[in-house]
């Protein structure tokens, strides 16, 4: 019997599944840097799923997908889509970015894979939306149509930071003085809680202590330093008010995700933050965003899980 795979592709690991009715399965991570070549990691995987005939393949990768030449932004791979699917002797191949396969994860996740914040409900296909602060910022609409989920592609993560408090403020001199422009994407992600941090600091006359972000982090959930804690309560205000934005923007009555690699370290914090606060703080239009629910992503599979939901929506088999 023929089978389906997927793969989650980054710059140091890709991870492969099995692709089943309820989800995916046999999932194995292999190092990049241990391949030559992306066909050669596949091929890895099928060489220890030997019980198995894989046919059709979907790759979420971490890099611009923008015709059948692929050349990865963070790691030497790169291939032709066409030469592949010939390579693996496959019937159907797709290759998308990796947020694309992260949104279309969004409609398949169940309430123990996800972590809710604040109130509201989520309306049965409505739209999504998705922001994910890790290394840069990345953001994803998804929109059901007449022949299934379709994904909305941009550049959310590079719109203009909008101060809305007296600390924002603050936050946006400092980037308008050192970069030039303040962007959403130098505010929400790890080097946007360095520039958080960087900023208070200056601004209370205090020493810059530390430079990684994780450090500014674990401080400030351990209480050790108030100009850290200053900076993760920020972050999170600011994380509310953009995703504020982005309901208003397309009317997200399915929910706004968070995805990335940063909210996750502190989902209670969180929780607890003044995010929703921001969030719902949209003046005469609150009523707009009240019943919209938001929701952290804590399904470590999610790229995975939506690679197999692009790949089921888009084959019959």
């Amino acid at each position: 019997m023929s089978q389906k795979f997927v793969a989650d592709v980054g710059g140091t690991n890709i991870r492969l599944a099995r692709v089943t009715e309820s989800g995916v399965t046999d999932i194995k991570k292999y190092m990049c840097n241990e391949f030559a070549s992306i066909d050669l990691a596949i091929t890895q995987y099928f060489s220890d799923m030997p019980q198995y005939t894989f046919t059709e393949g979907c790759i979420g990768i971490a890099c611009p997908v923008l015709g059948d030449q692929v050349e990865m932004t963070n790691h030497s791979w790169a291939f032709s889509q066409n030469a592949l699917r010939s390579q693996l002797k496959l019937d159907t191949l797709f290759v998308i970015n990796d947020f694309t396969a992260v949104a279309h994860s969004l409609p398949v996740l169940d309430g123990d894979q996800v972590v809710q914040i604040g109130e509201g409900k989520a309306k049965e296909n409505g739209n999504i939306a998705v922001f994910g602060p890790g290394t840069g910022l990345g953001v994803e609409h998804i929109t059901m149509t007449s022949t299934g989920w379709q994904t909305l592609d941009g550049e959310g993560g590079h719109v203009d930071f909008a101060p809305v408090d007296e600390t924002d403020i603050v936050v946006w001199r400092h980037l308008q003085a050192t970069l030039g422009r303040a962007s959403a994407e130098e505010v929400m992600s790890g080097r946007g809680i360095h520039n958080i941090y960087c900023a208070l600091a200056k601004h209370a006359g205090e020493a810059v202590v530390y430079a990684d972000p994780a450090d500014i982090t674990k401080a400030a959930l351990a209480g050790t330093c108030k100009i850290a804690e200053a900076t993760l309560t920020q972050f999170c205000r600011i994380m509310g008010s953009f995703a504020g934005n982005l309901a208003l923007n397309m009317a997200t009555t399915g929910g706004i995700f968070i995805g990335g690699g940063i909210a996750n370290r502190f989902p209670e914090y969180l929780k607890n933050s003044d995010f929703r606060a921001r969030f719902e703080a949209k003046g005469q239009m609150k009523h707009y965003v009240k019943d919209i629910p938001t929701f952290l992503i804590a399904e470590p599979d999610h790229g995975l899980l939506g690679a197999a939901a692009y790949l089921n929506q888009n084959t019959a088999s």
